[in-house]
């Protein structure tokens, strides 16, 4: 409840408070306490809004509680007109990437393809980015498949480990 209570203040570092123990408690609770730290979550979005708020968050109470469950609510998010609800939905995918588990980010990442927001774009890039960390050949499948239409920003983050000849070919469209 007192963390529910900071997760609506109109103070920025109360609501990062909020979120920070919302993740130690899920990552300490049982099946229903996480289940309770998600759903919070997901009906206080409005005040999850800032980028750090969203990537100190996400992919440690969304990720892990919507592991082994239907994937919905994420693309939900994604497809919301509120940004940062956008961008929980890719963050959220990093757990599933450290699990080796690469499908829900690249089907998000298709679906976030085309979005206005450079936030978005740096999220997207980066989340591709971990793919490729553990999976180069998943990453460079959907890289060769979009690079063309990728805006700019999604693409350098997602290419930013490349070796520089590699980076420069993408960039220039020559791959």
């Amino acid at each position: 409840e007192e963390a529910e209570e900071l997760l609506r203040s109109p103070i920025h570092e109360q609501r990062l408070l909020a979120l920070l123990i919302l993740v130690d408690k899920a990552s300490k609770g049982d099946e229903s306490i996480k289940k309770r730290i998600c759903a919070l979550y997901l009906n206080n979005t409005r005040f999850i809004n800032n980028w750090d708020l969203v990537d100190a968050s996400a992919h440690h109470i969304v990720g892990p509680y919507l592991m082994n469950k239907n994937k919905r609510p994420l693309y939900r998010l994604a497809k919301s007109k509120n940004m940062w609800e956008r961008r929980i939905a890719i963050i959220s995918t990093f757990f599933f990437i450290r699990q080796d588990d690469f499908s829900e980010t690249v089907k998000l990442a298709e679906i976030l393809l085309c979005d206005k927001e450079d936030l978005i774009h740096k999220a997207v890039g980066w989340m591709l980015r971990e793919v490729g960390k553990r999976d180069l050949k998943t990453e460079e499948a959907f890289l060769n498949r979009y690079y063309q239409k990728m805006p700019r920003t999604m693409l350098r983050y997602a290419i930013e480990k490349f070796p520089a000849t590699k980076r420069k070919r993408y960039l220039k469209g020559e791959i």
